[in-house]
Parts: C-alpha cells; sequence; structure tokens
C-alpha cells in the first residue's frame, strides 16, 4: 500500500499536510467513516484523493454540479491521476465507456451527481466495480437547516446499506451545529470520526459598507483592483442585468449570470469567467458553487447575502490560493425586510421558518457590527479569534456614543406614527421636513416633529439600522412595503431603563490604499515577472484545453519568482509542482525564469 505522504508529494507536489488532513486521511485508510469540516481553500480534497489513490478501487465521488465536476476531473487529470465524470452531459458511448472502466479497476476516483444513485441499475453498477471509498462532497446540502439544501443527496443514506464495508466520507465547508448534526444523522455516520478545522480564512478581508449608490460605490471599490478576477453578488436577475451593463459602460469588463439565461449561455459563461485571470462575473447566487477557481482575488455583495453561513460559502470562493482576497459588501436597511418577506412567503414548514428568522437576524448584527467581524463571523459556527486587524472594524474603528436620546427619538416616532411607516416617512418626521404625506397625515404637529433636525439623514439610516440589528426596531412586511414596529426591549429604552451606545456613522471618504494583507502563500514584489509568468500559464492552458489554475496557481508562480528555480529538480520543489506537471510544464517555466530579468531582491 502507497504511503500517504508519498502520494502527496508525488501527485500534488506537497511537502506535508496541514491540520487534520492527516488523521482524516489516515481513518478512510484504515476503512472507517469520517465527517470533515475545513473551511474553503484548506485542502479538503485531499482527504478524499489520497485516500483514494492508496487503497485498492475506484474512488465515487459524490459533487453537486456538473460543472464542479469537470473542473476537479480535468484538475486531476492534470495531475496524472486517472478520473473521470459520469453525469448526464455524456453521450451513450462515452458513458459506456467509464461505466466499463469502473468495473475493471480502470479508474481511481469518478464524480457523480447525487440524482445519479436514483439513475436504474446505477446501483448495481457499482457493486460490480471495486469500490475504495465513497466521498460526499459539500454534504452540508443534505441538511434542511444548510442554505444548499438539495433533497437528492437524502438518499445516499442508502450507501450504509448496501455497502457496508465501504468507508464513506463527507465533506463540507460550512456547516452549524444543527447542520453538522443533520449530516451525521441523515448520511447515517453517527459512528464516524469528525475533524472538524477552525473556520478562520485570514488572508481574506472583510469590509460591509452603507449602501448609498450600488454601482458608484462599486467602482470605487473595483478601482484599485483591475487585472484581477472578482464576483459581484446581486440579490435579483434585475439587478445583476442591470449591475453588468453600468460596469461595461464604465470600462469594466463584466459578465452577467442567473437562472433567467439559457442553460448553454450560462456554461459558457462560466466558462469564460473559469478561464480567465481577470474577469468580472455578476451573478445572483445561481452561481459559485460549481466554481473551483482558486484565483479569484474579491467577492462582493450588493445587497445582503440569506445567511451567515450563505455569505461564508460565498465569500469562501475568494482567495482559496492562500493568497490575500477580499470580501466586500454593502447593505441597506430594506435588505432585512425583504429577506424576511422571502421567509414569510415560503413554504417552509414554521418551525424552519423560525430558524431562518434567527439566521436573518445573526446576520443583521454581523453587517452593524461595532467590533471585530472575523470575530462575529466566527462565533456564529462555534469558533473564536483574536481581533483579526484585517476588517474594516478592526482597520479604522468606529466611535461609539451614547445613542440613548437619539434611540428614544426614533422609538417614540414610529410609535407614534403607528408602527406602520418605513425609514424614509420616520425620517421625514424626525427631520422635520413638511413633505406632502407628512402634512396631508398631520404628522407635523406630532411631538417628534422635528426634533432630529440637527441630525444628517445617513446619520439617521445608521440609528435605524442599529436599532433593527440591536431588535429594539423590528422591519416587517405589510402588503409588499416594509414597514418599522417597535421590538420587544424598545420600551425599557423609552422609559429610561436601558441605555443604547451606537456607532458614530463616518461620511464616506476617497478609497486609499489599504494596508498591507495577511497570506497564507508567499507574494512576489516582481508585478512584471509574475505577469510574464501568467502569460505562459495562459498559452499551456489553451493547448491543453484546461483553465490557465489548473497549470499552477498563482501562488506557485509567486513562488517560482521568489524563488528563482534554476533547474528541473529546483522546480519540482516548488509547493504545487507533482511529478506529471512536473514533466508537462517544467522545461517552458524554466526558460521562462531563466529569460526574466535579475530579482530586485
Amino acid at each position: 500500500m502507497p504511503d500517504p505522504l508519498e502520494v502527496l508529494r508525488r501527485v500534488f507536489g506537497y511537502e506535508a499536510f496541514r491540520g487534520h488532513q492527516r488523521a482524516a486521511i489516515d481513518a478512510v485508510i484504515r476503512g472507517e467513516d469520517a465527517l470533515v469540516l475545513m473551511p474553503t481553500g484548506a485542502g479538503k480534497s485531499l482527504c478524499y484523493q489520497v485516500p483514494a489513490l492508496v487503497r485498492q478501487g475506484v474512488a465515487v465521488v459524490v459533487s453537486p454540479l456538473i460543472a464542479l465536476m469537470q473542473d476537479q476531473v480535468a484538475a486531476l487529470v492534470q495531475n496524472g491521476v486517472k478520473a473521470a465524470a459520469l453525469n448526464s452531459a455524456l453521450d451513450g458511448r462515452e458513458r459506456a465507456r467509464v461505466e466499463r472502466a469502473m468495473r475493471e479497476g480502470g479508474l481511481d476516483l469518478v464524480y457523480v451527481s447525487p440524482e445519479r444513485f436514483a439513475a436504474p441499475g446505477f446501483l448495481d453498477l457499482l457493486e460490480q466495480a471495486p469500490l475504495a471509498l465513497f466521498a460526499i462532497d459539500e454534504a452540508h446540502c443534505v441538511s434542511q437547516w444548510g442554505h444548499d439544501f438539495r433533497p437528492d443527496y437524502r438518499q445516499l443514506a442508502v450507501l450504509a446499506e448496501r455497502f457496508p464495508a465501504v468507508p464513506r466520507i463527507a465533506l463540507t465547508a460550512t456547516a452549524d451545529e444543527a447542520t453538522r448534526a443533520d449530516i451525521l444523522r441523515e448520511l447515517r455516520l453517527e459512528k464516524a470520526e469528525r475533524f472538524v478545522s477552525g473556520f478562520d480564512r485570514p488572508n481574506i478581508r472583510y469590509t460591509v459598507r452603507p449602501r448609498r449608490e450600488r454601482v458608484r460605490q462599486l467602482l470605487a471599490f473595483l478601482a484599485g483592483r483591475r487585472g484581477e478576477a472578482g464576483i459581484v453578488y446581486c440579490m435579483t436577475r434585475s439587478r445583476v442585468d442591470r449591475v453588468t451593463e453600468e460596469l461595461n459602460r464604465a470600462g469594466v469588463p463584466a459578465l452577467a449570470y442567473h437562472a433567467g439565461l439559457e442553460a448553454g449561455e450560462r456554461t459558457a459563461r462560466q466558462a469564460r469567467f473559469v478561464a480567465s485571470d481577470d474577469g468580472v462575473m455578476v451573478a445572483t447566487v445561481a452561481f459559485g458553487m460549481g466554481i473551483d477557481k482558486p484565483d479569484v482575488r474579491f467577492v462582493a455583495h450588493l445587497d445582503l447575502p440569506k445567511s451567515l453561513e450563505a455569505y461564508y460559502q460565498e465569500t469562501g470562493r475568494a482567495g482559496r490560493d492562500g493568497l490575500p482576497a477580499e470580501a466586500w459588501m454593502l447593505y441597506g436597511p430594506g435588505d432585512a425586510a425583504q429577506l424576511g418577506r422571502f421567509i414569510d412567503g415560503s413554504e417552509a414548514a414554521e418551525e424552519q421558518k423560525h430558524v431562518e428568522r434567527g439566521k436573518l437576524e445573526a446576520l443583521m448584527r454581523y453587517a452593524e457590527a461595532a467590533s471585530c467581524r472575523r470575530r462575529i463571523l466566527l462565533g456564529y459556527f462555534g469558533d473564536d479569534c483574536e481581533p483579526c486587524g484585517n476588517c474594516d472594524i478592526c482597520l479604522d474603528p468606529p466611535e461609539m456614543f451614547d445613542g440613548t436620546e437619539a434611540a428614544q427619538m426614533a422609538l417614540s416616532a414610529i410609535y407614534r406614527t403607528g408602527q406602520r411607516f418605513g425609514g424614509g416617512h420616520i425620517i421625514d418626521v424626525l427631520r422635520g421636513r413638511e413633505t406632502e404625506r407628512v402634512l396631508r397625515l398631520r404628522h407635523d404637529r406630532l411631538p417628534t416633529f422635528g426634533v432630529g433636525k440637527d441630525r444628517r439623514v445617513a446619520e439617521w439610516r445608521s440609528i435605524l439600522r442599529q436599532l433593527t440589528a440591536a431588535e429594539l426596531v423590528a422591519a416587517e412586511n405589510l402588503e409588499g412595503f416594509t414597514v418599522l414596529r417597535l421590538g420587544p426591549e424598545a420600551r425599557a429604552v423609552l422609559r429610561g431603563e436601558r441605555k443604547v451606545q451606537l456607532r458614530q456613522e463616518k461620511r464616506e471618504a476617497r478609497p486609499t490604499r489599504q494596508p498591507k494583507q495577511p497570506g497564507t502563500a508567499p507574494v512576489s514584489a516582481d508585478r512584471e515577472g509574475f505577469e510574464a509568468l501568467r502569460a505562459l500559464r495562459r498559452k499551456l492552458a489553451a493547448e491543453q484545453g484546461v483553465a490557465p489554475f489548473m497549470v499552477f496557481h498563482d501562488s506557485v508562480l509567486h513562488d517560482m519568482l521568489n524563488r528563482r528555480p534554476s533547474s528541473l529538480e529546483e522546480i519540482a520543489e516548488v509547493p504545487g509542482v507533482g511529478a506529471a506537471k512536473l514533466q508537462r510544464y517544467g522545461k517552458a517555466f524554466l526558460e521562462a525564469l531563466r529569460a526574466l530579468p535579475p530579482s530586485a531582491d
């Protein structure tokens, strides 16, 4: 039986395992079941790929999307691994070839969809094949409490009955305690060993800004990020189309992606994004799970995601190569109400609606944070860290003030206007604006009319958002409109029994150069050399018909520039350069490195 560390070095080009990788791999090699929870970019795929190359037989990997399967298979083939996918995109001849290879033991790994298990004869095919293991990727999809629930995942419980001697490993990057319990129960993995790593992604900088003008703020954010690949998430299809159009008009090449496009067009656009070094994809959450692209440098949200799990999963698509990346989000007071309408209007059971409302409240607390965002995000998953120094709160701490009087003004205005108006009207009353609506409703005669005229509109918006996050105000849907009502603790504030600390709203400043970000991979200062290696990588990738990152990750190119290897033996020492890639690409990169001017270091 091959040594796992030797497989890691020879095939994947790494000298050592990280975190819980070795323990999880050893458990599966011994034939035990396992649950692996590791953050994106921590190498959880190796937890089943290495055992698949050590154990006899074929590893069957359950993956939720065809595009994800194809990328994973292509990346493994680049490393010299015998891998294939079995899905609806194959014609009859190709499907028969893959099935024959499975029966004859001619594959190391085969990727299948969860729906494939319901296809006639598939379980019989598995019984005819020598099986090394089952790997269930994106295992949170089995949980009704997860953010990507896929009912087809639940039929995978049959594996415990039909193949009790074959080890099963379930893997996910995103699962709170309720979701983890669901995974273990639904997949019948109660006796599985559990390997739970920390959730921290230290190379990602988290930033949240109040939304004023989506596109203007986005363009300011993108101004210093030309030449980088990124994803911009919007809540609706129409907003995706509008933002994409405005970005292109402003000279930022961008593609739109949402479920309203034809399947073939979605596939083509995803392929263009994956193959690019600097593409911007504007998308709904229909885009993302199938993306295995390590060099995404930023993920921007122009609206709140639906939960912190979704936010963690979506922002986790940035910086998978360990290089510095950014998670940047805008939000407005109406976002929570709109998400609340989605919850209330769904056909879910009341128990699940209650859970979803709790998730929304946690998301609002994160958005309105006055302390380290990373601590709040990790705390949601039962993890912790010291103040990170790599989020907007740590880098530019907000000023706090005693907001009790301002809170009393706002709460009183909400109450005296009948708890049936949105934030805009409440602010008009507080600031003493004699609008047609205010005069018609005679709200100019209320005691609260004009009591807050010394504060700007932006300040009152911030106060209302913070009061909502603190559950002193409840944003509810009334006949399609967002209305503000008093929360359960509001009366204690109005009676002076509770103090309220608020964050001082800052005036928006022009973007400045951000402090250097931490990363878990080395970055070279030789920008020209990096671009030269990227150009070579694009050329070789086009010749191979694969995405550039499948040749080498950005982190590998930076490491080459830092090391300046002068022989193939020295290139082989760069992490990420396995035997197959050394043979296929080593000479070309060695010549390119020799042609570069000497390093300034």
